[in-house]
């Protein structure tokens, strides 16, 4: 039997709405569980509507009730409207002008208890007419609606007025246009003097970033094993915090079902979760989609204005001064993550000291079908997420985050400046920013299931973008190398990179040893004859390629379960052909960055015709 009782006052109004005595107790359990009272759970559980609720409770107190409020009837500064978009489940009370000028203070039952109102009400009867009972919601979009511009201004501002050496608003800074023009200008005179030189001395550079990544990977593969799931310890649902998971959506109208169904598994006490689902004010086929459903209290639907950078990030920092979360996650609209992931990074936040920053959880890519591009996808994913990450999470050095399911806790993700709006891999800059503040990135196991692209184009837009990001990323974190190395230290400063710019020549540099091995190849076809020169050319690139295979292939393998095995071969005859593609990717990533460095490419999320657990 639940030790939360029903109050007195409550009865007449659940009488009213028929409530049964079944769905009574269970708020009553969930109250006791949960350490909340029956009122918080009776407004977050969504078994009776909002209005009508606050109609019923408005009836009982004999006070009027607000449905209907204009930004412009609001009486609130705006470091008040502020606080109040933060609060979890609202804010208390918010002065108002009526339609006759008269103010009146508006009372939000999800936050006041009833018993208080009750209170307040019967003390000072003569409040009667300046007082109101307003629908929780209705205040809230009044008050989000008064304070837009500001937040939109903020998170498309923030990062470059207050921190501008952190923003990849600008994509050269300082002496960094001078120093690549004369780079490329020296390449075109010694090219000029000597082209056979020159062209063994790119070689020769690229070969140093190719096997850097080489050396990294096989570091990685000699303790990667098959993951499993850390044990979760049994926790007390009324010490669990308030949690906000952000997940945004951009032409996705086809697989919101989908969305809703995946974030419905989340097993998190609804009292103590928000949801907020960011979409642009102008896709309206997505917002038609989202409004269709009678969506659970927890979750709000969050309009983002028009206006450039039009990029998850600025979506993401807009969204994040509406929460209230202690911690703070997201995830993309193809996302199936583990009922339990929020479960497992609290007690690791809970386990650890402040200074652990994320956690990132590994994204797992499940192909429903055997289709070659997903496979190669799922392969490099388990690579990354299972063997190297977790690697470099042991060994505190930088975490490229991956772009969703990152763990924050929220005060370390605003001590650093959230997400950079004009950055277009957002979560690999944050997590070498999270780094040269002082705070630590780390993985959980429980994964997130992602869909891989299917479409040839669909993926070369993707990962365009990824390297296109990381060259931001790069360009942005080394407009000051001292600092940087002052700030992360030396084997972090080498491993960022590695991570960022070594990953990237590495892929602009396979289509070169690819193209030289053709010619060289071809040349002895023609003569017969294997000249010094290009034998010193053939070494270097042969050895390039099969050792970056050999690393590649090593780690991927290893940290697969038996079962996952059985398309090993199919990726290592694919492998090379799959990574030519990443070239040209690179090389198209690099014009992107010159010709529009902040456009977001949109990855096509197709509905899912095969359930996946």
């Amino acid at each position: 039997m639940s030790k939360a009782e029903v109050p007195d006052a409550w009865w007449p109004i659940l009488l009213r709405l028929g409530l049964a005595q079944q769905a009574i107790g269970v708020l009553l359990r969930r109250a006791d569980a949960n350490g909340t009272s029956f009122q918080i759970e009776l407004f977050s559980s969504g078994v009776v509507d909002e209005a009508c609720l606050c109609r019923e409770i408005a009836r009982e107190l004999e006070l009027p009730v607000v449905e209907q409020l204009a930004a412009s009837q609001l009486l609130m500064r705006r470091s008040e409207r502020e606080m109040a978009l933060r609060e979890h489940r609202g804010v208390a009370m918010a002065l108002a002008r009526d339609k006759g000028e008269h103010m009146r203070l508006l009372l939000s039952p999800s936050r006041v208890e009833l018993t208080e109102l009750h209170r307040v009400v019967q003390s000072r009867p003569g409040l009667g007419d300046r007082l109101g009972i307003v629908v929780p919601t209705v205040l809230r979009k009044a008050l989000l609606a008064a304070a837009s511009e500001d937040i939109s201004e903020h998170a498309r501002t923030a990062l470059y007025i207050e921190q501008p050496e952190h923003s990849a608003r600008q994509v050269f800074a300082g002496g960094q246009g001078v120093v690549g023009g004369a780079i490329a200008t020296s390449l075109i005179f010694a090219f000029w003097l000597d082209a056979s030189s020159a062209w063994l001395a790119v070689h020769v550079l690229f070969s140093l970033a190719f096997l850097a990544c080489v050396m990294l990977r096989l570091a990685a593969a000699m303790t990667a094993t098959p993951p499993q799931l850390r044990p979760l310890e049994p926790a007390p649902a009324e010490e669990l915090p308030v949690y906000s998971v952000l997940v945004a959506l951009y032409r996705e109208a086809e697989i919101v079902p989908q969305v809703l169904a995946a974030l419905s598994r989340l097993r998190w006490p609804r009292s103590k979760l928000e949801i907020k689902l960011i979409c642009e004010e102008d896709d309206a086929p997505t917002l038609e989609a989202l409004t269709a459903f009678r969506l659970n209290p927890c979750i709000e639907i969050i309009r983002v204005p028009k206006g450039q950078p039009r990029t998850k990030p600025k979506a993401l920092s807009y969204a994040l001064p509406l929460c209230s979360g202690e911690f703070v996650t997201l995830y993309d609209a193809e996302d199936q993550p583990h009922p339990d992931q929020l479960h497992e990074a609290w007690q690791r936040f809970r386990a650890s000291d402040d200074a652990l920053g994320c956690l990132q959880a590994p994204l797992v890519v499940v192909p429903t079908q055997k289709k070659l591009l997903p496979i190669l996808f799922a392969f490099e994913y388990a690579g990354l997420f299972r063997g190297l990450l977790p690697w470099l999470a042991r060994h505190q050095l930088i975490l490229p985050l991956g772009g969703t399911s990152n763990h924050f806790r929220r005060a370390a993700l605003e001590a650093v400046g959230a997400w950079d709006p004009f950055n277009v891999t957002e979560d690999a800059d944050l997590g070498l920013r999270l780094a040269r503040f002082g705070y630590r990135s780390e993985t959980i196991t429980r994964p997130t299931l992602e869909d891989a692209p299917e479409a040839l184009f669909n993926w070369g837009r993707q990962r365009t973008r990824w390297f296109k990001g990381w060259m931001q990323t790069w360009l942005v974190h080394m407009r000051d190398p001292r600092r940087l190395i002052r700030e992360t230290g030396v084997a972090r400063f080498a491993v960022s990179q590695v991570m960022l710019i070594g990953l990237v020549v590495s892929s602009l540099a396979y289509v070169i040893f690819a193209l030289t091995l053709v010619w060289i190849a071809l040349l002895v076809a023609a003569t017969g004859t294997l000249g010094g020169y290009h034998a010193a050319l053939l070494a270097v690139d042969a050895v390039n390629v099969f050792v970056g295979f050999t690393a590649y292939l090593l780690l991927g393998r290893r940290v697969l379960h038996p079962g996952e095995r059985t398309a090993f071969w199919k990726v290592v005859l694919w492998t090379p052909a799959y990574w030519l593609a990443m070239s040209i990717a690179a090389w198209r990533a690099l014009w992107e960055l010159y010709r529009r460095p902040h456009h977001w490419e949109k990855t096509h999320h197709p509905l899912r015709k095969h359930p996946r657990r």
